[in-house]
């Protein structure tokens, strides 16, 4: 995944002992009776089928009696007031701050995760901080943010938590931001990203063999969610790809995957390109070069694609937002840090007047590159 993570991760190497019943935890919304007894989720595409008692691979959604209940439901592993672009999020209200948080657990078995120790916890369901919806929109609006943002694990897995914080934040005139992995089934991705005014979603390579025996997923669902979303919500769309040095870096990898986007997506989709750390399960794999990163995004500009950026890595030219048309800087960054900003009132270039895609509103935010915790009481 991308450079985000809380601004304190909180870990643990205990192991959560494992209980039959969640009294207090709600009933979920995704999920279906079997003729053997069982009961199944519907919410991603590993449909887990589960008897009395037991959790699904994600560990947070459960089996309680005749009901799927999720377990983590108004608790995170910790809040954080982040710059937008850290998401990332490149188009929609550059500068601005967001109310970031997750919760634990996780949907796919990434083995190069860098949030680890929230996605794949087993005790932090039971001591995470507490928060509703309205606590969360509330502190959100009072300390200056203009978007809420569900990050650091997969919120497809509290999608029930994401959405009813989506629906407070609106109430108080924010925003509401998914960062996802996007592998979610059809039924239940019309809920999560209905009342999400922007998403990021990592395509973490482009080959099912990759996506198999690196995190554990398939290709074509998370492709299927993209397209969905471009095609038939108004959620604004980034795309995040973690160059991994010998895995999914190839360049021809990254052509066809670019290429896919433009036939696809069209051309105004940004994607964003991040480098590797050695993290988790893949600490023997070395870190992507800045030097590799630059020719991807190469690559991707030669492909067609107009909104290319890299991360992860200092490189002002892969940060800032510059016109397709006539090449005039719109947005000029430095590590998140939005340097100068000429998007005009209507989301135009001041030099050419094309329309520059995105959310852009009436004036650039001031929040930097800083990431400050926060405690909700």
């Amino acid at each position: 995944m991308r450079d985000d993570k809380p601004a304190t991760s909180p870990g643990s190497d205990a192991t959560f002992p494992g209980v039959a019943t969640w009294p207090d935890a709600p009933t979920a919304r995704w999920w279906s009776a079997l003729d053997d007894g069982r009961l199944q989720c519907d919410l991603c595409p590993r449909r887990c089928r589960l008897h009395p008692g037991q959790r699904g691979f994600c560990f947070v959604r459960a089996r309680d009696g005749d009901r799927m209940v999720l377990t983590t439901y108004g608790r995170s592993s910790g809040f954080a007031i982040d710059p937008v672009e850290k998401k990332p999020l490149s188009h929609f209200h550059p500068g601005t701050a967001v109310l970031s948080f997750g919760t634990a657990g996780c949907n796919l078995n990434c083995r190069f995760c860098q949030n680890w120790d929230i996605s794949k916890s087993r005790e932090w369901d039971r001591l995470a901080a507490v928060a509703t919806p309205d606590d969360i929109a509330r502190t959100a609006e009072s300390t200056g943010c203009d978007s809420v943002a569900f990050t650091y694990n997969d919120p497809v897995i509290f999608a029930e938590y994401a959405i009813d914080t989506a629906v407070a934040c609106h109430e108080r005139g924010l925003h509401a931001l998914a960062v996802t992995a996007g592998y979610i089934t059809a039924q239940a991705r019309v809920e999560l990203f209905g009342p999400m005014d922007a998403a990021n979603i990592d395509l973490k390579g482009f080959t099912e063999d990759f996506y198999w025996k690196v995190t554990g997923s398939h290709l074509r669902d998370v492709l299927d969610t993209i397209v969905w979303v471009h095609e038939h919500t108004d959620t604004w769309l980034e795309l995040t790809t973690l160059l991994i040095p010998g895995y999914n870096d190839a360049r021809d990898e990254v052509e066809r995957m670019c290429r896919w986007i433009l036939a696809e997506l069209g051309p105004d989709v940004p994607l964003h390109l991040s480098a590797f750390h050695p993290d988790f399960k893949m600490l023997d794999v070395p870190s992507t070069s800045p030097a590799a990163l630059r020719a991807a995004r190469a690559t991707a500009l030669d492909v067609g694609l107009h909104f290319v950026y890299t991360g992860n890595v200092h490189d002002p030219a892969g940060e800032t937002t510059s016109c397709p048309r006539c090449g005039h800087v719109l947005v000029e960054r430095d590590w998140y840090a939005v340097l100068a900003y000429s998007v005009t009132a209507d989301g135009r270039c001041p030099e050419c007047g094309t329309v520059v895609p995105g959310r852009f509103g009436t004036a650039v935010g001031h929040w930097g590159r800083r990431s400050l915790p926060v405690r909700i009481a």
